[in-house]
This record gives C-alpha cells, sequence and structure tokens, in this order.
C-alpha cells in the first residue's frame, strides 16, 4: 500500500479469500484493505495514538439517514455527553480534495452537527471547525488533542 502522510504504524494484516485484510482496532474485525480503508486505518491510529482520543468514544462507518436517504459517515469521535464532537471524511490517496468533498461532509454534519471537521485522502489533511451562525467553515492548522 503507498505511504501515507501519518506517523508509521503497526497492523495486522492478513489475506481474507486470496485479499489482504486490515484489522480495524474500533470495530474488531478484519476490513477488506481498500485504499480508502488504508486511509481510514491510519486515521484513527492517529486519532488514538497521536491525539490520544479515547476508544471508546469513536465509531467507524455507521449509516445515517439524510433527507430520507441513507449515508454512511467514515470515522465521528463523540463527547463524553454523547454529543458529536469530530466528523471524519476518508478519501483513498488518489482522489483529489475539491469543494465537493467538502459540501459532502458539511451534508452529512447538518444532522449530525459535529464541532469539527477532518477530510482527508492520506496525503493531504484539512481541518475545520463550523460556524453555524454565519453558516461556514473555519480552517484550522490541526485538531485539538484529547481534553483540549
Amino acid at each position: 500500500m503507498q505511504e501515507l502522510n501519518f506517523p508509521a504504524y503497526s497492523f495486522r494484516i492478513k489475506n481474507t479469500k486470496n485479499k489482504p485484510s486490515i484489522f480495524d482496532v474500533i470495530r474488531k474485525k478484519f476490513i477488506i484493505l481498500t485504499p480508502e480503508e488504508w486511509v481510514r486505518q491510519h486515521v484513527l491510529h492517529y486519532l488514538l495514538n497521536e491525539l490520544k482520543y479515547p476508544r471508546s468514544l469513536i465509531n467507524v462507518e455507521k449509516q445515517l439517514k439524510l433527507n430520507d436517504t441513507l449515508k454512511r459517515y467514515d470515522i465521528v469521535v463523540f463527547k463524553p455527553d454523547g454529543s458529536l464532537f469530530l466528523l471524519v471524511e476518508c478519501k483513498a490517496p488518489s482522489v483529489s480534495i475539491t469543494q465537493s468533498t467538502f459540501d459532502q461532509i458539511a451534508r452529512y454534519n447538518l444532522s449530525l452537527q459535529a464541532s469539527y471537521l477532518m477530510v482527508t485522502n492520506g496525503l493531504h489533511h484539512y481541518y475545520c471547525t463550523l460556524d453555524y451562525h454565519n453558516e461556514c467553515y473555519h480552517f484550522l492548522r490541526s485538531l485539538p488533542s484529547y481534553g483540549y
């Protein structure tokens, strides 16, 4: 797999039905290793190891209903009170991050109301916080560590 713009992490990888799979420490199972999954797993390790977010507050690939349509988010991090702290959208390294990528995560966030958003293709990471009053986002240099 392609080297990404994250610290080096150790992953458990095995072959499942002649396809490589990677162990997801949140879902506690092996997942088929696609380029997008490779990015998602790096983000999870980054959140856990670098930013020290508690494993118990992280959720991966769950469905949400948006305008009578089922969508699936990549990663969310909750606050201890159950409200949403962070929404992450992962793309494969070959996918450019464009305005439509930000529009996608902003649409998801209309119903989720996260404090922070992260968009990444593993090579380029973008972080922002939402200004709900003015309906815009403000870009940040990084995400806060847990317990900021």
